[in-house]
């Protein structure tokens, strides 16, 4: 694909992530959770690593499954600590626990989706970068949902982190203009969000 993003690479597992997941609307509460847990435990390294990482990250974590997780105890965190499939950090995998707790108590209240929708208004914030040099890694916007996260009860999830979960869930469409996803996401971004594509 010409002109896509240079941040992929050339690894196939990163093509594929790039060219079919990243930027795309995700209205799923469950979903959107598992998305920032993953993104969690990308502190400190890089996307890749999570994303080889992501089928054990399933296993391990029962499905990113939040009511099952909330219940977790200390077996549960030993066994994810003995786990070579994932990445093995006893602050992380509790912050997870912690995590699932207050996704609930948000889901419960209004929905987790919808919590973090109407930060956009419902709707895809479109960028247009020309170069990925020009793309933030924080925004004001990221740190005032970082802080409401975290006034929730969320670790690990600073502006930055934020951020990066925002541009892969398709609350905002980060891919330069050149990338052929660039307009391909936004086109599914009204398609989702406004009637027969108006």
């Amino acid at each position: 694909m010409d002109g896509r993003c240079s941040w992929c690479g050339t690894d196939p597992l990163y093509i594929a992530y790039h060219d079919t997941e990243w930027g795309v609307p995700e209205r799923d509460s469950r979903a959107l959770w598992e998305k920032l847990i993953l993104d969690g435990f990308q502190a400190g390294l890089s996307w890749i690593t999570i994303l080889r990482k992501r089928d054990a990250f399933r296993a391990a974590f029962d499905g990113f499954n939040p009511e099952r997780i909330a219940a977790w105890g200390e077996a549960e965190v030993a066994a994810c600590l003995a786990n070579p499939g994932i990445v093995r950090h006893r602050g992380k995998i509790e912050a997870a626990i912690v995590n699932a707790r207050a996704f609930l108590a948000i889901e419960e209240r209004s929905g987790f989706a919808p919590f973090l929708w109407r930060y956009v208004e419902g709707a895809p914030l479109q960028n247009r970068f020309a170069r990925m040099a020009d793309v933030p890694a924080r925004t004001p916007l990221s740190e005032r949902i970082s802080k409401d996260l975290g006034r929730a009860g969320f670790k690990f999830c600073g502006p930055v982190i934020t951020y990066a979960f925002m541009e892969a869930v398709g609350m905002v469409n980060d891919h330069i203009t050149a990338c052929p996803r660039h307009a391909a996401v936004a086109s599914l971004g009204e398609n989702i969000f406004h009637p027969a594509g108006k």
